[in-house]
Parts: structure tokens; sequence; C-alpha cells
């Protein structure tokens, strides 16, 4: 049985023999986020992050952190490759230039595209993505935010025309444009980051959250991240936030685990935070009191903190790393754990 002349009379450019690797489905890399759990509650690694040819979406009511959480992936990426780039699809005009370059973006690698319709972002990111793959293919990361504030352009007309009437077309047009969107970014190996309002369930037996938008977001996402946080305060004065994260959706993760990031308003992302009480909690560091014991020394957790190289050596990250392949992983059995490692 010749399999490939099968796919070639199919004429289906995504098609391949497993064997030889799953050219939209298979992930090949990894981009780090900027903090150790959240790469880990992403891939199941320390040393992993967002899929680089995955959709992830990063949802939760207005004043989460949403867009700030997503700059500071965007800074990330762009540190981490120094050819990268980011297109930043931005429906809210709330991001000004000086926004860009207080979080530490190289604002000369990054290209802001205004959209008000999901047609409008749907046909751009398309013809982005067909000529990045004719062309040189340098890292580059996609980011939408968001998804809620986009329109319909039958929403726009009815508006115009002085029309009150909903588009109750706009979920099924969600849902079309992710479709095309997952196969092409699989692969051109590129990620799309997607912001996205949650909202109050009414009527639920128990209180939960909905991401808005309908299903084609929620089908389309290898991750979905709820988010939700607390204010950081140094005295009294408030330096940045704590974001909770909770894994709504996975495809390589255990769903629903939690994880806290440090978000500062001046340090962006704290790639550490998190990362003693996790340790705690699998024989990494011993605790005793308020300090930490290592090598001989009682520590607290602040001065740790602030030499965190010293403290979170290759040793150290390695056992953490196989600590973060059983909390995260399927398959992976630690029964003498508690569930959360969350703070909130």
């Amino acid at each position: 049985m010749d399999l490939k002349q099968f796919i070639k009379e199919s004429g289906n450019e995504y098609a391949s023999i497993v064997e030889e690797g799953v050219a939209a489905g298979d992930v090949h890399s990894y981009i780090d986020t900027g903090s150790y759990l959240f790469n880990s509650l992403l891939s199941g690694s320390m040393f992993g992050g967002l899929p680089s040819n995955k959709i992830t979406a990063i949802a939760g009511e207005s004043a989460t952190g949403k867009t700030y959480f997503a700059l500071g992936i965007v800074k990330q990426f762009l540190d981490s490759n120094p050819e990268g780039g980011v297109l930043y699809f931005e429906s809210e005009s709330a991001i000004p230039k000086e926004l860009i370059e207080s979080r530490g973006i190289d604002s000369s690698r990054m290209v802001l595209l205004p959209v008000v319709t999901i047609q409008e972002f749907r046909t751009q990111a398309i013809k982005i993505l067909d000529a990045y793959l004719e062309g040189e293919q340098k890292p580059m990361m996609m980011v939408l935010d968001s998804l809620g504030n986009l329109s319909t352009t039958k929403e726009l007309v009815d508006t115009a025309a002085g029309a009150e009437t909903r588009d109750m077309t706009r979920a099924q047009i969600i849902k079309a444009a992710f479709r095309v969107l997952t196969l092409k970014l699989g692969r051109a190996n590129v990620p799309l980051i997607v912001t996205n309002h949650t909202y109050d369930v009414i009527g639920a037996y128990m209180p939960t959250k909905e991401m808005g938008g309908g299903s084609g977001l929620k089908y389309a996402a290898s991750s979905i991240i709820y988010l939700s946080k607390k204010k950081d305060k140094e005295g009294t004065e408030v330096i940045g936030n704590i974001i909770h994260c909770k894994n709504q959706k996975s495809r390589l993760t255990i769903e629903n685990k939690k994880i806290d990031v440090k978000l500062g308003y001046q340090s962006g992302i704290d790639r550490y935070y998190g990362l003693l009480e996790f340790g705690e909690k699998y024989g990494v560091f011993k605790r005793s009191g308020n300090r930490y014991e290592i090598d001989g020394k009682q520590l607290y957790g602040k001065v740790i903190y602030a030499d965190p190289k010293k403290y979170f050596d290759e040793e150290t990250m390695k056992q953490l790393d196989d600590a973060a392949k059983k909390e995260f992983l399927y398959g992976e059995v630690h029964q003498d754990v508690p569930e959360e490692i969350s703070e909130g």
C-alpha cells in the first residue's frame, strides 16, 4: 500500500506519514514565558512554556492583568529571540508606545495592528502567515488583545444604520476564523496568544466562569488559562500583582491545576516566584518555621529570592523540573502531596 501516493492524490498540504511527524500537530519547541511555574503549568517542564505552534488563550474579568501578562510574555520572547518579531493585533486602543517601552519591550521589533472586526483580524492574520510561509522564517509570535472587544462587519453596518439588532452569527464567525488559523499557525510554527473576557454563569449550581465568544476559541486553543489577581504590596505601596493562573483547558498538561505568578509594575514577570513553596511540597527544600534550610543555613524566603541564581542552581532546577513533571503531566503519579500549589 503506497500511503505517500494517497497523500499526493488527496491534495492535502498538511497530510503526512505520522512516523515522519505531523506538520501542524507536533510541538517541536516551546517559548519561555518568563516564569518557571507558568512554563510548567503550560508544558509540564520548568524549561518549556508556550507551545511554539499553538493557540494559547488568557482569559479573565476586566482589570485582571491580561494585557500586562501578554506583554510580559512578548518581552520574554523578544529577549530570547534577537532576530524575532511580534505582531500584536489590538482591539481596545489601550496600548501606547510609552506603555510598551516602559515594559522593557524592544518597540522596533513589535508591530501594532489595530483591528475592529473579527473578519479584519482573520484576513490580516492569514495574509501574514501565508507570506511568512513563503519567506524567511525567523521567530515570530502573534497576539490578539482582545477577542472579546472585536465586533463583526454586520454589527458595524447595523450600528451605522441605527439598528440595535444583535449579530447572532458572531460565534460562528469566530469559530470559522480559528478553524483556519489553527492549521496555518501549526504549519508556520507560530504561536498565537489570545486574551479574552470571562463572565459569571447565571443560574449555575456552583459559581462558575465562562469565556465569551462561543465555542470557537475553546476548541481551537491548546491551553486556556483563567486569571484572577490580588495586589502585591511593599509596605503600603502597591508594586504589582500576584496573578492566580488556573489551567482551565490543556491538551498537554493536567487541567484545573493552579499556580501564582508575580507581575511587577516595573520588573515584569518574576521568573522564580513560587519555586520555594513548590520545592517544599516535593521535598526539594526543607522549611523550618519561616525559614528554609539551604546548605546548612537558615534563610528567609526574601533573602533567597533576592539572589535567585545563587540558590536555584542547576542541580536544584533539575530537581524542580522533575517535580514539575509529577505535578503537571499526565501519567505522573505522586500520592503524598496536596493538590494545590497556588496561594489563593
